[in-house]
């Protein structure tokens, strides 16, 4: 994914029966509110933007099309232009042969066989149809503007394209009479005007085009004679040879003195301002560029958009497309538009229709017709009046070349990002990949021909049919040809399938014949993924539940055979498998009625309230009172149940009833898992009046039984100040039939290492104490101090903080973190400290950087280039667009700087939070997914070493992401979020460093599918209260002997295993490590991965464990075989 920065302007856990204390403020975002469907975006002139993405691709011989992702302040922007030479394609009018019948796009564009539009003009939607402005097609005028609505582009038959005004003039003269003045044709008629109406309207009642009027006549010509006069316009199509005068007001009245017989001398045309020719017109509104001046608009909406424009001489025409109200787009004003129009080229330009009328279309080189590029608001396709279309010379059919792709497209194919998509142009040795090579002529057009297949170097792959089959690791270039004509592709042959998973976690249908999918990918040893092609997967499953299907784009459809059920679909490859857990049906489940409200008890965070009992919905329900105007941090009321509710079977979601004001309060549900762990399920921001049903969706992977904790509302937005009271009712869990997972196989990612000590230098990492000045003495601020002093002993080259060391973000807050920290380093140990979300609670960022300075940073140290990104707002963005520029910039500078042989990136929200509730991540999925291929792209194409830490979760965990390590840091304070076996335990992380040498860097730039920079590694450090050696007192020889270890820290029991950084060691006579590596002198071998000792002789043996500094030791008595 290639990236650049452009300055062109742009409109820039505790054990199971603890209670944990997850926080009610680790919200997803930083208002109460949603924001609005129409985004009024500020008027921003020369603001900084990232190109994140950027394809082109021919269309036809002088047409190309260029899709491009941006991001700037404001947000994400996906965007799709074609460029046109007008000397060698043409452009066309297009419409459904009716005025007032509209139809998707691809319809006339299809018939005509266009090779590429746009959605044309504004239109009488939810009426007529009929558009707003001129439409000329083929030197043919089809109808006329409606008043007021002149602006247009015009092309002449000589390939030249303007920005002008298009009238209509026409008369109607009675024999021997008056010339009678026409408005309009086809079109809706203005005050007092008559209008001309031919078999091009259609059928629609024609009283749409007068309607209001105080009087019409309508009169009807037939071959040039009046055939009939009416007093009311008429509906149905009009005959051919037969047209329509249609007048109101006082346009009726010039009309009602003509008679049946009179003859008629209809003449009209359209009148361009300029006087030029035109052989293609389409109606628009608003000019965006005038004589290459960018034209100011007051309009502040951002939307999605449509434009039009031409080079200074009208030689080159410019369409532009800009998806918006989606995720991916947030739209944009018309300064923007007219801002991105000029940067094309254009001198001149006009905006066209938008909204969820934004439509590209255009033909890939091969094909015989168009496909949609952009991605409309509404999801597909709206019915539009018309459009502008390019067309390209009849093409001879005679073979040129091939357009080469991966079957599955990218953007659609299985993965694992934080957004859709996949990477099929990667495979694994002994798997397949499915290709398509569409013949086309000279002119891009469809052109038959069966190819013939190579791949070279032929090592890493044959072609039989079109399906790729990979051999050993590398790239290679794979040719589709036939004669002279060819094309290619780039594949990468990974290392060896280690593991798979599945694109989701579970899948549910509502009953019988419901339907999903699934895709399957695969994972090397790297962590470098590819989708699995369905051909090279065995499914298991039971098919009197389930159809199963092959599907497009590499996925699997599941339909239900049975209206409930439950079972598994075991996908398969060589000995690797995974398995999808599948229900069909749900029921609802009482979980509590409420009708014993005065047993509920009230809590509170940084607010004050009360329960009552009161009407519910159907019988009795809670009310719940609040005041959440004492604090600006993030406030939370909550209501208990009198003991935690156990929830039966395996519920996918919860049911209540709540009445809300209005005010944009958070509900959130609290529940405990079979693990301890804390489940937070949230649901919809509550702006709505009166009762509403709500459902929370439990997220896949949580361990059942659950238990409800409780029922909650959280204020985030620190402006908002009030005191509310709602009502609760009728909690119901949403239950399918049950069905069990087989465990995933634990991937101990090889970043985790027992010592780091032996590296040329070290850096520790704290996060999560979450103090208050509020308690100075609390077990939190012992945690805190305990952990800097433990960092100082170690005596790293420096510390990063990474977020949350407060907990409400107050001067005193910041003062009392100052303090600790220089009382308990000294000044010996520097620091650097990341702002995370507790660092500003819905405030301000200002009492941090008051004490602490900058939020975001870069510095080097011996080699490794850090930098630093703050996240307090949960996004990058949030924390500054600047800093994501920044981030680029440090990147690229890197990429080139030979002193520099590695990166590192923190900041305290992670791209993905690995526990199944996924609560604890950037909430702007592309913002994750840009920093993982950043990252990716950077280590792939330098050879240099890249690397996350991160924070927040609540866990110690460790993977990655295309070869790079992903680390999440645990808490240094507050209790865990996950088990204790599962990285829930309190502690800090130091890490070596070993930066890659030029030589190194260059070996896994030319190596990167087989090869990653080992450069990096941590030593996951938990807080131990004591350390727990269990090992037997005598083992007989041959027999293996369990022999563990586990930390205490505060009441939890925490295996002294991955992740936990565990050192084993013993007498010189011990052996530590696999059995087949132990040497004569060896009298016993000691396997912690195993976690068994087995004795090779009589004898006896030291076993030692260390964990953070603290050491036990055993010894072990061996003795001989017993007899059998």
């Amino acid at each position: 994914m290639a990236s650049a920065l452009l300055l062109a302007p742009l409109a820039l856990s505790a054990p199971a029966q603890a209670d944990p204390t997850p926080p009610a403020e680790d919200a997803l975002q930083a208002s109460s509110y949603p924001e609005s469907s129409t985004l009024l975006a500020r008027a921003a002139v020369a603001q900084p933007r990232l190109e994140t993405a950027k394809t082109t691709r021919p269309v036809a011989p002088g047409i190309s099309l260029t899709s491009f992702d941006t991001y700037d302040a404001l947000g994400w922007l996906r965007a799709d232009a074609l460029t046109a030479d007008l000397g060698s394609a043409e452009a066309d009018y297009v419409f459904s042969g009716e005025v007032s019948r509209t139809e998707p796009l691809s319809g006339p564009v299809t018939r005509s066989r266009a090779v590429a539009a746009v959605n044309g003009d504004f239109f009488d939607i939810n009426n007529s149809g009929a558009a707003q402005g001129i439409g000329v097609q083929d030197g043919t005028l089809v109808q006329s503007p409606v008043a007021g609505h002149e602006n247009a582009v015009a092309i002449s038959g000589d390939g030249v394209g303007r920005v002008i005004k298009m009238y209509f003039e026409g008369t109607a003269t009675p024999a021997g009479g008056s010339p009678i003045a026409l408005t309009q044709f086809n079109q809706i008629i203005q005050r007092d005007g008559v209008g001309l109406f031919t078999p091009l309207w259609g059928s629609y009642n024609r009283a749409r085009a007068v309607e209001g009027a105080s009087a019409v006549t309508e009169v009807v010509l037939t071959d040039g004679v009046v055939s009939e006069v009416r007093t009311a316009a008429g509906t149905g199509p009009i005959p051919a040879g037969t047209s329509i005068l249609l007048g109101r007001d006082a346009g009726a009245a010039a009309l009602s003195a003509l008679k049946a017989g009179d003859k008629v001398d209809v003449t009209y045309r359209p009148k361009p301002s300029d006087g030029g020719a035109v052989e293609a017109a389409v109606g628009g509104n608003w000019v965006l560029v005038k004589d290459g001046v960018v034209q100011n608009s007051t309009d502040a909406s951002a939307h999605p958009r449509t434009a039009v424009g031409f080079s200074a001489d009208g030689s080159k025409m410019y369409l532009l497309t800009v998806d918006g109200r989606q995720a991916d787009s947030r739209g944009v004003t018309l300064n923007e538009l007219a801002a991105m129009m000029a940067d094309l080229g254009a001198a001149n330009a006009l905006n066209l229709d938008g909204g969820g009328s934004s439509t590209m279309l255009a033909r890939e080189p091969g094909a015989a017709e168009v496909q949609v590029e952009n991605s409309p608001s509404d999801g597909g396709e709206r019915h539009v009046p018309n459009g502008l279309a390019l067309y390209a010379p009849e093409g001879s059919g005679k073979l040129k070349g091939f357009w080469v792709e991966t079957a599955s497209d990218p953007a659609e194919a299985p993965g694992v990002a934080p957004v859709a998509g996949g990477r099929p142009d990667r495979v694994f040795p002994g798997l397949t990949r499915r290709l398509t090579a569409a013949g086309y002529d000279e002119t891009y057009g469809p052109a038959a021909g069966k190819p013939a297949w190579r791949a070279d170097p032929a090592v890493h792959g044959v072609v039989r049919d079109g399906r790729f089959h990979a051999l050993v690791p590398g790239q290679t270039t794979v040719t589709a040809s036939r004669g002279k004509a060819e094309g290619t592709i780039e594949l990468t042959v990974l290392q060896p399938l280690e593991r798979l998973g599945a694109t989701a976690d579970r899948l549910g249908m509502a009953g019988k014949d419901g339907t999903a999918t699934f895709g399957v990918v695969g994972y090397d040893g790297n962590g470098n993924s590819a989708p699995i092609e369905p051909a090279d997967l065995e499914l298991d499953y039971d098919e009197n539940l389930f159809e199963v299907t092959a599907a497009e784009q590499g996925h699997f459809t599941v339909k239900a055979r049975q209206d409930t059920a439950s079972g598994l679909i075991t996908a398969k490859v060589g000995k690797l498998t995974t398995a999808l857990p599948v229900t069909v049906g749900m029921e609802s489940r009482p979980v509590a009625d409420f009708e014993d409200a005065a047993r509920w008890t009230f809590s509170a965070a940084r607010a004050t309230g009360s329960l009552s009992a009161a009407p519910g919905q159907s019988g009795g329900g809670l009310k719940l009172s609040y005041d959440f105007s004492t604090s600006t941090a993030t406030r939370a009321a909550y209501a208990n149940p009198p003991q935690q509710i156990v929830v039966d079977g395996q519920p996918q979601a919860f049911g209540l009833w709540i009445h809300s004001t209005g005010k944009g309060e958070w509900p959130s549900l609290e529940f405990y898992d079979a693990l301890g762990q804390s489940q937070i399920l949230r649901g919809p921001y509550m702006t709505w009046t009166g009762w509403r049903y709500v459902e929370f969706a439990v997220p896949a992977g949580v361990s059942y039984p659950l238990k409800l904790r409780r029922f909650y509302v959280a204020e985030t937005k620190a402006a908002a100040s009030y005191t509310n009271e709602i009502m609760i009712d009728g909690l119901v869990a949403k239950v399918p039939p049950s069905v069990e997972a087989p465990p995933a196989p634990e991937v101990a990612d090889p970043v985790v290492r027992d010592e780091v000590a032996k590296m040329p230098w070290t850096f520790a990492v704290m996060s999560d104490a979450q103090f208050v000045a509020r308690n100075p003495d609390s077990d939190l601020v012992r945690n805190a101090r305990r952990t800097l002093r433990e960092i100082k002993a170690a005596n790293p080259d420096f510390l990063v903080i990474n977020g949350d060391l407060v907990d409400e973000a107050s001067p005193e807050d910041f003062a009392l973190a100052k303090r600790i920290l220089d009382e308990e380093l000294g000044g010996t140990v520097k620091y650097h400290y990341i702002p995370g979300n507790h660092e500003v609670m819905g405030g301000d960022i200002a009492n941090f950087r008051s004490v602490f300075g900058d939020t975001y940073t870069t510095f080097d140290h011996k080699g490794t280039r850090f930098i630093t990104l703050d996240t307090s707002r949960l996004s990058l963005r949030g924390g500054g667009f600047d800093q994501i520029a920044l981030l680029r910039s440090e990147l690229d500078k890197a990429a080139k700087d030979d002193a520099i042989g590695s990166v590192a990136v923190l900041f305290h929200v992670p791209p993905r939070d690995p526990t199944p509730g996924k609560a604890s991540q950037l909430g702007d999925r592309k913002e994750a997914a840009l920093v993982e291929g950043w990252l990716a792209d950077f280590q792939r194409t330098t050879g240099k070493g890249a690397a996350y830490i991160g924070a927040h979760v609540g866990t110690f965990h460790a993977g990655r992401v295309d070869a790079v390590p992903y680390f999440i840091n645990g808490n240094s304070g507050k209790n865990p979020a996950t088990a204790p076996d599962a990285g829930g335990f309190t502690g800090w992380s130091l890490w070596g460093v070993d930066p890659v040498t030029p030589k190194e860097a260059e070996h896994v730039r030319r190596n990167w599918f087989a090869d990653a920079p080992d450069w990096i590694g941590t030593q996951v450090r938990p807080h131990v209260d004591e350390l727990v050696l269990t090992a037997p007192a005598t083992a007989a020889v041959g027999a293996p002997a369990p022999v563990t270890a586990a930390v205490e820290q505060a009441g939890r029991t925490v295996p002294a295993a991955y992740p936990v950084s565990a050192s084993w060691s013993g007498s010189p006579n011990l052996h530590v490590g696999p059995r087949r590596t132990a040497k004569p002198w060896h009298v016993a071998v000691l396997d912690p991965e195993a976690g068994t000792l087995t004795a090779l002789r009589p004898g006896q043996v030291t076993v030692a464990v260390t964990v953070n500094g603290v050491t036990k030791q055993a010894q072990v008595a061996l003795t001989a075989r017993a007899a059998a």
